[in-house]
């Protein structure tokens, strides 16, 4: 997914081998452990081709290979979720800058002068539409409020399964955008097909938005969807109150980032396992409920930090400007 997005901004895109050793199993250890070796020549062929002034790190062990070969080259580190994984950790000692989300993950760092909170970049793209023609781009009505469901770039299909029996419940009194990932994009299609035709309309299904994502998010009255790092970012900077379901299945970040959000009264956490039984009754209140949207929408909105890319794009201007000046004679 990351190539064919690379691609799409017109920027050159190369890949290195690399995978992740903590929490495998022993056999597939050894493999793993060679593909980074393999990825670490193939980090120090890259920058012996690009010589950087500066290396960007997001985290993923994708990163190690690089950081470990690129460890001369001054260096900044982004967390996007509030608690940072593995890889991160291990990258932080190699950063000259690093930049968080939000100042509840100055914990789990040592190096507090090195610092700084910019939040979550966001892209100017989800920014730039207005509610109109993002009623207009999705084919909305405009006397109706809107639910936003996605599960993240993948989907996700717990969600997926638990909202399919909840529409006839739920599309009396909304309409519903629901990006199902393209993994149960044909279970989509097939249950836009089979609703009542007074409901049918009121769907509007899609595998993956990429230009239209930020129309989604522009005319949601609620969303919910995973709690992936994006959602600190782009719900506060829309004010977008959301129902929040962490993945079970990995570590505990996306559990750390919706506790971020619910214990500030911007989000209301519904555990994936009790979705099949809550998700309609969690919405249609929330639906029912104005004042109370108004009130999670105020609160995520005191978390936005609008300016985030441009401070990004700041630091890293100024760690490579700092590696010109001490290069020179």
């Amino acid at each position: 997914m990351e190539a064919e997005l690379v691609a799409k901004a017109g920027l050159p895109y190369r890949s290195i081998p690399a995978a992740g050793v903590h929490g495998v199993g022993l056999r597939a250890l050894p493999g793993n452990v060679g593909r980074l070796g393999r990825g670490f020549l193939a980090a120090r062929r890259i920058l012996c081709q690009f010589r950087p002034q500066a290396l960007f790190f997001t985290g993923g062990y994708v990163a190690v290979p690089m950081a470990l070969a690129g460890w001369r080259v001054p260096s900044a580190l982004y967390v996007p979720d509030i608690e940072p994984g593995l890889a991160l950790k291990v990258l932080s000692r190699f950063a000259d800058r690093i930049a968080l989300t939000a100042s509840e993950s100055r914990a789990f760092f040592s190096a507090l002068t090195r610092v700084r909170v910019t939040g979550y970049p966001v892209r100017d793209e989800v920014l730039a539409w207005e509610r109109p023609a993002a009623r207009q781009a999705l084919g909305l009505q405009d006397d109706l409020p809107t639910l936003l469901v996605f599960g993240g770039s993948k989907g996700a299909r717990s969600i997926n399964r638990a909202l399919f029996p909840a529409l006839e419940t739920l599309l009396p009194s909304m309409q519903i955008v629901h990006i199902s990932g393209r993994a149960n994009w044909e279970e989509a299609r097939q249950k836009s097909a089979t609703l009542p035709a007074d409901l049918a309309d009121r769907y509007h299904a899609y595998p993956y938005l990429h230009a239209e994502m930020g129309a989604a998010l522009r005319v949601a009255d609620l969303v919910l969807s995973r709690a992936g790092a994006s959602t600190l970012g782009e719900f506060p900077v829309l004010g977008l109150p959301a129902v929040l379901v962490p993945y079970p299945h990995a570590w505990r970040y996306q559990k750390v980032n919706a506790d971020y959000l619910a214990q500030r009264g911007a989000a209301v956490i519904l555990p994936d396992a009790e979705l099949p039984e809550r998700l309609a009754p969690v919405v249609r209140s929330l639906m029912a409920d104005e004042a109370r949207r108004g009130r999670m929408s105020a609160a995520m909105r005191q978390l936005a930090r609008p300016r985030a890319a441009a401070e990004i794009a700041e630091m890293l201007v100024s760690l490579a400007a700092d590696t010109v000046e001490r290069n020179e004679p």
